[in-house]
């Protein structure tokens, strides 16, 4: 593994201007990093930022402020050449397996279109490359001829997969693959995921909500509440003792395979609603709904700082 990140983002920002001086912080302030050959699992309530964070990183909005260094070279400053090469290097695997594939196209020409646009096979070569690619997804070769309308939900995220490795990146920021699958079809993605990790090598920046998921395919996992970071551990050390109380919470709501000891446990649950990133808290975001709100807490906000060796959290608690 390289010395370096393959992924460095430096206190990212991205915002909108809904016009009348309003200004929505979807993403304020990112900092963390991803080594290659790492899981870095992304997590959060709906809202809070972690879509926007993956489509900036990956500069399908440009950037409000901060940097994305791949492979030390920043992303927000590429032009021409250089940011096609970047598109080689990095790609994207979209929440919903039904709007992400041309519906008018086949499977095969879905695939094999980032191919062509690289210059990368031709001929013989690009349709066996397309074929290999629908093996490695769990797919046969017939289906390369057929349209997005034939195929399940679970079916069409292997395709946006395959797509996705068509071009032979380093990096795959995947938003939400899973969210809009069935529960059985779920598991199944995931493994995909881990399994084609090992054969090519992959880096994976993996958001979703859904914390139990994110602990199984996850190195480390980052959580974000309101546009920020809250806390970010290995996702051993973050299930088994996680610090900050935003934290605390979603692990709290994960059910145990044990009833009796899901019977014991403590159910923390968040009072009120999720603050508008428009008008956002002062001092620390989470403060309105934290069950351990103090004055300090309105005051200032709490640095995101290393509270144990490889642990990173914001909360003055702490």
């Amino acid at each position: 593994m390289a010395d370096r990140p393959i992924l460095e983002v430096q206190n990212l920002q991205k915002h909108f201007n809904l016009g009348n001086n309003k200004i929505l912080k979807a993403v304020d302030g990112l900092n963390f990093s991803i080594n290659r050959g790492e899981t870095f699992g992304l997590v959060g309530e709906s809202g809070c930022g972690k879509s926007t964070a993956g489509r900036t990183i990956i500069r399908l909005y440009e950037a409000t402020g901060g940097k994305v260094l791949f492979n030390g070279e920043d992303i927000h400053a590429m032009q021409g050449k250089d940011r096609q090469k970047l598109t080689r290097n990095m790609q994207m695997v979209f929440q919903d397996p039904y709007a992400s594939l041309n519906p008018r196209m086949t499977v095969g020409k879905i695939i094999a279109e980032g191919i062509e646009i690289n210059g990368l096979y031709s001929g013989k070569q690009k349709k066996e490359r397309v074929n290999q690619l629908l093996r490695d997804v769990g797919l046969n070769e017939e289906h390369a001829g057929r349209f997005p309308h034939e195929f399940s939900g679970g079916q069409r995220q292997r395709i946006g997969i395959a797509r996705a490795l068509a071009i032979e990146p380093q990096f795959i920021i995947a938003d939400e693959p899973i969210s809009a699958l069935d529960v059985s079809v779920q598991a199944q993605v995931v493994n995909l995921f881990k399994k084609l990790q090992k054969e090519h090598g992959l880096t994976y920046l993996f958001i979703a909500h859904d914390l139990a998921m994110v602990k199984h395919i996850s190195d480390r996992i980052g959580v974000m509440y309101l546009g920020k970071l809250v806390e970010v551990a290995t996702s051993d050390k973050l299930n088994a003792k996680p610090l900050h109380p935003y934290t605390q919470s979603l692990l709290s709501a994960i059910p145990l395979p044990d009833p009796e000891a899901q019977k014991q446990r403590q159910r923390i649950i968040l009072q009120g609603e999720i603050p508008s990133p428009v008008n956002p808290p002062s001092g620390c975001p989470f403060r309105t709904r934290c069950p351990h709100a103090m004055p300090e807490c309105a005051a200032t906000m709490p640095p995101f700082k290393e509270v144990e060796p490889g642990h990173f959290a914001a909360c003055h608690l702490l």
